[in-house]
């Protein structure tokens, strides 16, 4: 049954829910060196990395990095008419647009919404201008492989592609959610835009909790698919390339987003260094007793652990019910 919730500070307290300056300065700051964070913050350098330690990504299809480059787009893509673009340094979602069919001379996005020629081109300048940027510095633009859904990620969620979001700590995965675009949310699976945030089971890969715009949900608005039933396909899997990121990037705080495609199964998105507090409240339940869990854990181990071994530690350790 849908609805709103509070929780009184001292049960928040209780629940161990992470602030954002405790975070900071508990977990992400001394963990997250300074000099590592170009192997995240910029899109391209983490589809690199990545790539050859064999985690899949999306196939690139094209990059913009100047200007005059703008205009050829079109005709680079050639018969191409699903893709994604995105800006290689932005944050929080802003300047993805995701492209589903192409109609003569238009875009035509998930929604239904129509993006003209002339509009594409002005955002991509925009992305080169460092509009979308994390400091407004100035950015390249990536064109890439739009992931196509599994089946019950097309019934559950039709007005863009659902991403699953793991925080994970010293390669530990501690919490994660599956964020649900929706028609209010443009096709993108942004909770800040409408999407819905569903708490995940670190153990099964089921659905545990929903929320959407603050409220308590038990349906996805559009669809009306009953969101308890939602069980993440090839979990295990998705929950170890997720995992390998801490070794691709040395970041020992950090989100992982991927996909689940139905041709090459999981995939990464991309990595985040700052990675939001909102995945708390599609669990509902704390980051802060999971996270000391894991920092005990890697105290006491005699030596590096596999990402399969963390996983199975992780798996054990957060089944949640």
């Amino acid at each position: 049954m849908a609805g709103s919730w509070f929780i009184s500070p001292g049960r928040l307290r209780e629940l161990g829910v992470l602030g954002l300056n405790q975070r900071n300065g508990r977990f992400m700051l001394p963990n997250n060196p300074r000099r590592l964070y170009q192997r995240v913050d910029d899109k391209i350098t983490t589809k690199e990395l990545a790539s050859a330690a064999g985690i899949t990504v999306p196939e690139t299809y094209a990059l913009v990095r100047e200007t005059g480059a703008i205009r050829s787009i079109h005709d680079r893509l050639g018969e191409c008419a699903d893709f994604v673009v995105k800006p290689s340094r932005g944050s929080g979602g802003k300047g993805i647009i995701v492209i589903s069919e192409r109609e003569g001379e238009e875009y035509i996005k998930p929604s239904g919404a129509r993006v003209t020629r002339s509009e594409m081109e002005w955002h991509l300048t925009n992305i080169l201008g460092g509009l979308f940027s994390l400091g407004g510095h100035r950015d390249s633009a990536i064109v890439e492989y739009r992931v196509k859904p599994v089946e019950i990620f097309s019934r559950m969620a039709q007005h863009g592609m659902p991403d699953i979001r793991v925080v994970l700590f010293h390669g530990y995965p501690v919490m994660a959610m599956l964020r649900l675009a929706t028609r209010a949310s443009d096709g993108r699976a942004n909770l800040h835009q409408g999407a819905v945030g569903v708490g995940i089971c670190v153990r099964s890969g089921r659905a545990l909790h929903a929320v959407c715009r603050g409220n308590v949900v038990s349906l996805h608005p559009d669809t009306r698919f009953p969101l308890h039933e939602i069980e993440i396909p090839d979990w295990p899997e998705l929950l170890n390339l997720a995992a390998r990121c801490y070794d691709v990037t040395g970041l020992g705080y950090i989100g992982a987003d991927m996909m689940v495609d139905r041709t090459h199964g999981p995939m990464l998105i991309e990595i985040n260094a700052r990675p939001g507090l909102s995945i708390q409240v599609a669990n509902g339940r704390g980051l802060r007793h999971r996270l000391e869990a894991v920092a005990e854990q890697a105290r006491h181990r005699e030596s590096p652990e596999t990402s399969l071994k963390r996983v199975e530690f992780s798996r054990k350790a957060f089944a949640d019910q």
